[in-house]
């Protein structure tokens, strides 16, 4: 059995996350669910609701020896857009959040790092906002959320919403995705 490491990122919907990193090679498993406040056991309800300051996340179990945090983090700013506060298109609000929450010292050097480096290579036309903060407890969401897009990929918002993004990340990423 590898020595997994574990990376939560929150950027919008945690449909359109996982749906995307399930697909890395090296991701062995992705839970939808909260982070980002006190509130305990949130449910999706309370969270939408914005009453508890909980952002939408990933949790991302990975084998460093087949994919690097680095890497994650690379698919991470690719798939959303770390520029708007508190939105994700026509989601809304502080759930909606850009942020990654680290396991380590390492990891939030790595991730402070790539934000220096897409800022001054200037790779978007806005500041990005994504905060960067410790990982606190993480609150699966309910069943009905887990692997989402795979077993509803029919429904509306996964035909119009998660699978161009897909697709998008399929075009950037085929050469990782051959691994």
């Amino acid at each position: 059995m590898p020595n997994l490491e574990t990376a939560v990122f929150g950027g919008g919907c945690f449909w359109c996350l996982e749906a995307v990193f399930q697909r890395l090679p090296g991701v062995k498993s992705v839970e939808s669910g909260y982070m980002g406040s006190r509130v305990e056991n949130p449910t999706y309800k309370q969270v939408c609701a914005g009453s508890t300051g909980h952002a939408e996340v990933v949790r991302v179990s990975f084998d460093p020896s087949r994919i690097s945090y680095r890497d994650l983090l690379d698919v991470f700013f690719a798939i959303h857009d770390p520029t708007t506060l508190n939105r994700q298109g026509n989601d809304v609000g502080t759930q909606y959040r850009s942020v990654i929450f680290y396991d380590s010292d390492e990891q939030r050097r790595e991730a402070e790092q790539v934000i220096a480096e897409l800022t001054a290579a200037r790779e978007f036309s806005a500041p990005i906002v994504t905060a960067v903060g410790p990982a606190g407890t993480f609150y699966v969401a309910e069943d009905y959320h887990q692997n989402y897009f795979n077993e509803n990929s029919e429904q509306p918002y996964c035909r119009f919403i998660i699978a161009p993004k897909l697709e998008k990340f399929r075009k950037a990423f085929a050469e990782k995705l051959k691994a």
